[in-house]
């Protein structure tokens, strides 16, 4: 593990959202460059110590968002306004993956979920963007 894949790993167990490439390299300072940065985040993902999923923003488009594997598997929201994320908590889907790999004959190793939509400050404030 190089100081920059250390440096971006900590970065991600660090953080109380998931992270762009770009948000980790602000969070790591300029230790590396971008390229190093997301050639770190794919070598975390790889080895297992990082999770990542796309999440298309009608304002800011189609990014890959990161989390470190290291913590409790969470859910989140996506404010469409203020482009926050609301940690949702826990993962409770797991009586309804046992449930499809019952149904299914399937072997369910991994999910991605996650809502959009906006958040209550956002709400209140008139409904977004």
């Amino acid at each position: 593990m190089t100081r920059s894949r250390a440096a971006a790993l900590a970065a991600l167990e660090a953080a109380a959202s998931p992270l762009r490439a770009a948000d980790v390299l602000d969070a790591i300072g300029g230790a590396c460059d971008q390229a190093t940065v997301y050639r770190s985040l794919h070598f975390l993902e790889e080895g297992g110590w990082a999770e990542s999923f796309v999440l298309h923003c009608a304002e800011h488009g189609t990014e890959r968002y990161f989390v470190s594997a290291g913590k409790p598997h969470r859910h989140f929201f996506h404010c469409e306004s203020c482009h926050r994320f609301i940690d949702l908590g826990a993962c409770r889907l797991g009586s309804l993956a046992a449930e499809l790999e019952r149904e299914y004959g399937l072997e369910v190793r991994s999910h991605t979920l996650y809502f959009s939509g906006l958040c209550a400050e956002c709400r209140a404030k008139g409904g977004g963007s």
